[in-house]
């Protein structure tokens, strides 16, 4: 089975106090900018809706409340807190990441770790915990973050390695992802107080 990572640049706090606000002129907003991305997601999940799952628009007005949330159909909601964090965000370059099978985000960590880079790790967004608490456990789609001060580090330790002349021989593969991931923190650099939200699906 493959897995796609999907990583966008934003304000990560401001992305937690969205979830649970309980202001319907934020949902208002939101249901204006992903109409009709809401009508494809609901005949997509057709089955599950019959089933009882909540429709796309009643999944995002529960993470923006605050609940109620059906464990049953917890990947709803787990859809609508990534399209809450696709607003006032970019997404990055992901080439390398998606399709992705197996441990190919640890293969890319070890070469994140061969460049000195250690504050961050790509395999949180799949193994991280960045969904809101209130969110009931999601198996279809996990989240992570990095924080400003995670990505600042990190393309410092990035750009230390350069300077010094000892970037790693990696593998092709490997070296053409950590060049996405330094491209990514460049991006965070340009923007105060923006960090990088991730969800592998």
């Amino acid at each position: 089975m493959s897995s796609f990572l999907t990583t966008y640049l934003t304000c990560v706090e401001d992305k937690h106090t969205l979830a649970g606000c309980a202001d319907e002129s934020v949902l208002d907003e939101l249901l204006r900018y992903f109409g009709a991305n809401l009508d494809r997601a609901d005949r997509e999940f057709a089955d599950q809706i019959a089933d009882g799952a909540p429709t796309a628009r009643e999944a995002l007005r529960a993470v923006v409340y605050g609940g109620p949330f059906d464990e049953q159909h917890a990947f709803q909601y787990g859809y609508a807190y990534e399209r809450l964090c696709r607003t006032d965000a970019t997404a990055l370059d992901n080439r390398s990441f998606g399709p992705f099978r197996g441990l190919w985000l640890d293969e890319v960590d070890k070469g994140l770790r061969a460049y000195g880079v250690t504050a961050v790790s790509v395999s949180d967004f799949q193994y991280g915990s960045g969904f809101p608490t209130a969110l009931p456990y999601c198996a279809e789609l996990s989240c992570g973050e990095w924080s400003p001060e995670q990505c600042a580090e990190a393309l410092r330790q990035f750009e230390l390695a350069e300077h010094e002349v000892r970037a790693p021989e990696l593998v092709r593969e490997v070296a053409e992802a950590v060049d996405e991931v330094a491209g990514w923190l460049r991006a965070a650099r340009e923007f105060e107080d923006y960090g990088i939200i991730g969800f592998v699906s």
